[in-house]
Order: C-alpha cells, then structure tokens, then sequence
C-alpha cells in the first residue's frame, strides 16, 4: 500500500525543478516534506498527481505505474490533492462542493457520512455558499472535497497557512483520524512546531531531491539539521 517514487525529474519546459527525487510514503503515517522556498516542495505533489509531467523516474503506489497517467486518471489509483490556495467552487454550495470531489467513486453515501464525521462543522452548513465560509472551513471544504476520493494516499500542500490556531487544530485532528484509518499523508508544511507535533517523518529537500528523511522522534525545534535544511 505504499506510495514510492524513484529517480523522478520533473518541471517546467526547460527549466528542471525535481532532479532524480526518491521518497517513500507509508500507510498510516505522516510524511512531512520540508525545504527552503523553491527546492521544489510543490512542484512534488502536483507531479505525483500529473500535473507537471515526469521526464524520467517512477511513481508507484501499490504496485501500480502512475507516471505518464493524465492529471484526471490519477485519483482513480487512489492519490488526492489539496493544493494551495483551496480552489474551490466558490459559487457553489458546501454540499455541490463535496458531491464534485465524489463524482469519481460515485457520490457514495457512506463515504460523505465519513467526511462529515471528520468536518462536522460543515454538515451544519451544507447549504452555504462555499465562497460565504470562513478561511478555516474553505480549508476543510478543500480537504474533506478531497476525502470524497476515497483516497489511499493524501498530499496536503501547506494546509494550515494563514489559519487561526483554533481552525489548525481541528484539521491536525482530522489528519491524525486519517492517518488512524490507514491512509498515508504527505505534507508539505513550514511551521516546524506543527511538523513537530503531527508528522512521523520528515524529507528534507534541497535543489530538487530528497536530501535527507529523519523520524519526527529524533528532532526539535533548533535541531541541527532542521536549522540547515529549513534555515530557522
């Protein structure tokens, strides 16, 4: 049930974000990505997901072959993305919103039930309007749109940015019930106390490539490596 990436290179006509990146995501657990801006943190998740193509490199979750897939066949396989910025459908309502994000594995019941269970302030306001809510319930409109998927691996990209503490904790929770149910989370995420307290493992990137991963365990705050890699 894995998700592991080998040798991946990837960006942006001629210009090489990702060179040769190699990681590994584990069910049931956490894996933070980290790096200073631009080493490519982003540009990682939207290529798991085919939306900056690979040039070379493996992507496989479960065995099966997800490189060279286009962008709308990769959640069938069992990848969901939130990515910056929310990109909700802001006319639309809470309910519309989720029922998009189900329209893969057909809108199940049951599994609507479970994300509501996750988020239950938005089954209070299934019938607002999504561009009407607050920051932190956009966030978890995103992330529970995402859920509807059904997904086997999450990637999260800086979910909690420019969220009031209350609303970040809430969405950590959410994280960790998943992360309880067996689906792997990958993350990309800044705040080194947050990654402190929620992930299990940290990848360190640097120029393109996985540099270094280190179990959460091990590290703190003024850490050493965590001073050379993130540049706090």
């Amino acid at each position: 049930m894995a998700l592991e990436v080998a040798g991946l290179i990837a960006g942006y006509g001629p210009v090489t974000v990702l060179r040769g990146v190699d990681f590994r995501a584990e069910p049931g657990r956490i894996t933070c990505l980290m790096g200073r801006n631009g080493v490519g943190k982003s540009t990682f998740l939207k290529c798991l997901m085919g939306l900056v193509p690979a040039t070379e490199g493996t992507i496989r979750l479960d065995g099966t072959a997800l490189e060279g897939l286009p962008a709308h066949e990769v959640p069938r396989h069992g990848l969901a993305y939130v990515p910056q910025g929310r990109r909700l459908f802001g006319p639309l309502t809470v309910a519309e919103n989720l029922a998009i994000g189900g329209l893969v594995q057909g809108n199940d019941r049951a599994t609507l039930a479970h994300v509501l269970t996750l988020f239950p302030r938005l089954g209070e306001r299934l019938s607002q309007v999504a561009q009407t809510l607050s920051g932190g319930e956009q966030q978890m409109l995103s992330i529970a749109r995402a859920l509807c998927l059904k997904p086997k691996v999450l990637l999260l990209d800086e979910p909690t940015e420019g969220l009031q503490p209350s609303m970040v904790s809430l969405i950590q929770d959410a994280i960790r019930t998943l992360t309880g149910q067996g689906v792997a989370v990958v993350l990309v995420e800044q705040r080194v106390d947050a990654v402190l307290r929620l992930a299990d493992s940290v990848a360190f990137m640097v120029a393109g490539r996985v540099e270094e991963t280190r179990d959460v365990k091990g590290l703190a705050a003024d850490d050493r490596v965590v001073r050379t890699y993130v540049g706090v």
